[in-house]
């Protein structure tokens, strides 16, 4: 049972409930490397975009693609998050802001 604890960022509390920092999570050759699942919430309150946006980015494949750890319940790795935020080019122009516009032919005066 969860107890009722303050909510803190996604990335704080995905840590704290491991009990390690990022740091920690090393691959060595006698353990496999243990990767932190973030939950709907924990990504939302992590990447500033709504759900839609969220589901609507993941489908066109410009989102790290989500898990299913049982049929209701789906996870995101922490470190493909990580890695898609340091890809994130605010200046590109061709990022595509917004809805594209129509090719309209310059009418005839």
């Amino acid at each position: 049972m969860r107890s009722a604890k303050t909510k803190s960022s996604g990335w704080q509390a995905a840590n704290a409930m491991f009990g390690m920092e990022a740091t920690e999570l090393t691959n060595t050759p006698e353990e496999p490397r243990l990767r932190c699942m973030l939950s709907e919430a924990q990504v939302l309150q992590a990447v500033p975009i709504g759900r839609s946006t969220l589901l609507r980015l993941e489908k066109a494949g410009k989102f790290p693609r989500s898990h299913y750890v049982s049929p209701n319940r789906r996870f995101w790795y922490q470190d493909e998050i990580v890695s898609w935020q340091t890809t994130v080019d605010e200046f590109n122009p061709n990022r595509g802001r917004g809805k594209p516009k129509p090719d309209v032919p310059p009418s005839a005066a």
